[in-house]
């Protein structure tokens, strides 16, 4: 079932996505409603699985991985898809996984150190997973933007 956002949720959610640490009181102010609703209406979107968590996003380039790539998978048998799928969660350096229409089965996002570090990534882990047939990668030269769907 679809949620219709009115327009106290789209404010109380525009303003976490500013800071996911604001206080209550704060957006409340901001958007002259009263502090209960603001925890009514984020108990209500945590309850619907609107809000699902609130995560602090990191500059990777400074935590030392300036190296990334999208990565497309094509798997021997589809039947192996979600044993693929775990295989790739315990990878610490591939932050995305989604399944995808076209030529790949899984379109994954990788963080290395630099390029010998995605060598490793994708020749030694990736590629001896059961089921990898191939995988096909694009270096990221820079995120233009980055959003959740705007409001």
């Amino acid at each position: 079932m679809i949620y219709e956002l009115d327009d106290f949720d789209r404010g109380i959610i525009n303003k976490l996505e500013e800071d996911g640490r604001m206080p209550f009181s704060q957006i409340a102010e901001e958007l002259g409603i009263s502090n209960t609703m603001v925890h009514k209406r984020i108990a209500k979107l945590r309850r619907k699985k609107i809000i699902t968590k609130i995560n602090p996003t990191y500059d990777e380039k400074k935590l030392g991985y300036g190296f990334g790539a999208f990565t497309g998978i094509v798997l021997d048998k589809e039947h192996k898809t979600q044993k693929v799928i775990e295989a790739l969660k315990k990878i610490p350096e591939v932050t995305e996984c989604h399944f995808i229409a076209g030529r790949y089965t899984l379109y994954v996002r990788i963080f290395a150190k630099d390029q010998e570090d995605l060598r490793r990534i994708l020749y030694d882990v990736i590629d001896n997973i059961d089921g990898v047939a191939k995988t096909e990668s694009m270096i990221d030269l820079g995120c233009a933007f980055k959003r959740n769907i705007a409001f």
